[in-house]
């Protein structure tokens, strides 16, 4: 109920914010056609003018053929020579591409899903799930208490949880899809989300990555001084909101976190990851980026040869077991796509008709009234957006390092933003969506604190850092 709420408002709120443009702002005019028929990257005409009434800034800037670009990212060239043109590019597919873009991303899917949902039946029908429930089992059975000792889904959700932290999301979110049809097969009422189901998810969509290293790539990209720079305050918010998911989910189910087998996986995580770091940082980031892809693809290729060889050694017929979980890959990914298309079409619209670039403006308004440093504000949009769509929030990071810089204080905190949380929305979307879950009780809320508190972390760490 809670997300049919949250889905009718965007709707709702896109629409209403888009009529507004339309009738008090003079260059909406296209506002609906774009919310319907747009695509990424369209140039759309805002307005002409006579080379002899435009600013002779602008005039200056538009020699030789140069874009000049304002605040608001509109940008002015000089057109047929006596006029000044200015336009803008849409920043998101309207309703129409979305749809298709909903279906291509379920399409994409069926490979990684028939691929590792494959592996994964080998490694049940050889025991491999059990065994690894068996072992990560006295943590699990303290913040999962209602799932039965040794069951497949211990195993299931270690593997999800592993395959994020080395930033394979392709694989963690097979591994995750199955983790959710193993607790619903012990939840009592499988329309209404159970605690288990709600802490995973909590914890999954927390995001926590231990390098992550498509964020350094793109800031090597962009020509930062230094890539590596975000690193240790992206480690330092990804576990802080890893955590804060676990407490806040914890104290919602009565869970007493205060139990010492808890505290030791906490700060053994915590010295791993501190490990890490050290060593981490001693590298550049070249060897960061190559240590890593080793590291994600060696432990990928791992689980491949032992989950065969222990299929071979107990005597069941491997390639049978890969077809029959790979079939089930297949009907995943098509029920998820009524779930897809419905959440991505009320993002859509909500980037289509400007409300995200609304309330960056009130925010920024509000602070500077305070008088307080709003140079926070201007990475925030990536923070907005990662709830909603990764590849979106990815490409909003890489704009501000585009536009303030790579080293700037917004270039460096989206990147921090991008690497403390996941796309929340769209998990639930999809993961409640993959075992028909429709009454989602207080996830939403749950995970939306956490970003909170990740988003917060991230701000704190850039000024402690970068400041």
């Amino acid at each position: 109920m809670v997300l049919s709420r949250i889905w009718s408002a965007f709707i709702i709120i896109a629409i209403l914010t888009a009529t507004i443009k339309l009738a008090f702002v003079s260059d909406s005019r296209t506002i609906f056609s774009n919310m319907v028929t747009g695509k990424s990257g369209d140039t759309v005409k805002l307005k002409t003018i006579a080379l002899s009434q435009a600013d002779a800034q602008i005039i200056a800037a538009t020699d030789s053929n140069k874009i000049y670009v304002n605040g608001d990212n509109h940008k002015t060239i000089r057109y047929n020579n006596n006029e000044i043109l200015t336009f803008k590019l849409l920043n998101a597919d309207g309703v129409i591409e979305t749809c298709q873009t909903a279906v291509n991303l379920c399409l994409k899917l069926i490979g990684f899903l028939a691929l590792f949902m494959g592996f994964l039946s080998i490694a049940e029908k050889a025991g491999g799930i059990r065994f690894l429930s068996r072992i990560i089992g006295p943590f699990f059975s303290k913040i999962f208490p209602e799932v039965p000792k040794g069951h497949p889904a211990i195993g299931h959700m270690m593997m999800n949880f592993s395959a994020n932290l080395l930033g394979l999301d392709n694989a963690a979110t097979p591994f995750g899809l199955k983790a959710m049809e193993s607790l619903q097969e012990i939840n009592p009422n499988k329309s209404i989300a159970s605690n288990p189901q709600i802490m995973f998810l909590c914890l999954h969509a927390s995001g926590m990555t231990m390098i992550p290293v498509s964020i350094i790539a793109m800031r090597t990209a962009a020509k930062a001084a230094n890539p590596m720079d975000i690193f240790i305050p992206c480690m330092i918010a990804t576990f802080i909101a890893t955590v804060a998911s676990m407490l806040i989910v914890s104290f919602k189910q009565k869970i007493n976190v205060f139990q010492p087998v808890i505290i030791a996986w906490i700060f053994g995580i915590s010295a791993i990851i501190a490990s890490i770091v050290l060593y981490i940082h001693q590298l550049d980031s070249e060897s960061v980026q190559i240590f890593s892809s080793s590291l994600s693809s060696g432990l990928i290729l791992s689980i491949f040869i032992l989950i065969v060889l222990g299929g071979i050694y107990k005597k069941i017929d491997v390639f049978d077991a890969f077809i029959d979980g790979a079939k089930g890959g297949f009907e995943t990914a098509v029920r998820i796509v009524p779930y897809l298309v419905g959440m991505l079409v009320a993002i859509s619209l909500l980037r289509t008709s400007g409300t995200f670039d609304t309330v960056i403006s009130g925010i920024k308004s509000m602070f500077a009234a305070f008088g307080a440093d709003t140079r926070f504000v201007d990475g925030l949009p990536t923070a907005l957006i990662k709830p909603f769509s990764g590849g979106g929030a990815r490409g909003m990071m890489v704009d501000t390092m585009k536009t303030f810089g790579a080293d700037s204080f917004p270039g460096r905190l989206a990147c921090i933003l991008q690497g403390s949380s996941d796309t929340t929305l769209y998990v639930i979307a999809v993961y409640f969506g993959a075992v028909s879950i429709k009454n989602t009780r207080y996830a939403v809320w749950a995970m939306l604190l956490a970003d909170l508190v990740g988003i917060i972390t991230s701000v704190l760490l850039t000024y402690l850092f970068f400041g």
